[in-house]
């Protein structure tokens, strides 16, 4: 089972997932939402329909001193309808915060062109989000075994 990672976003959602072992996280698409998720969870229908996903992963976007930020509670009624509509598909949460500073500065290590930067860069984010998570995993199995 794979794990699929968001970056959900006002204009564009960025789309990671797992390889079939969770050991590593590929970027797979940026869906422009074009102001719906409808458009959103259509998609990610699809992408469902085609991946054996037990968990998704949603960056959650705070303010640097942890605080909920307005982009974060639009966030958490996105992860609402998600909760509601792959209610057999288990739901998390991850800090998000620099993520996309850190896609830019992915981008502009690989000196990515500036306009294909737009397209990228939430697909980058999602990468990063669902690492974030796949490390929490791992850090809590070593605690586990310890």
């Amino acid at each position: 089972m794979r794990i699929l990672g968001i970056d959900y976003g006002e204009a564009r959602v960025g789309v990671a997932i797992t390889d079939a072992l969770n050991i590593t996280a590929q970027g797979l698409e940026t869906i422009q939402r074009n102001g719906s998720d409808k458009i959103v969870l259509r998609r990610l229908d699809e992408i469902l329909a085609n991946y054996e996903v037990d968990t998704i992963v949603v960056g959650m976007p705070l303010h640097m001193n942890g605080t909920l930020s307005e982009r974060a509670k639009v966030t958490q009624g996105f992860i609402h309808k998600l909760k509601c509509k792959y209610n057999t598909i288990k739901i998390e949460m991850v800090d998000e915060r620099l993520t996309t500073v850190e896609a830019h500065k992915t981008m502009n290590f690989l000196d990515v062109n500036k306009n294909k930067k737009r397209n990228i860069v939430d697909t980058i984010s999602a990468v990063y989000i669902l690492e974030t998570y796949l490390n929490k995993l791992k850090n809590s199995l070593q605690n586990e075994t310890k």
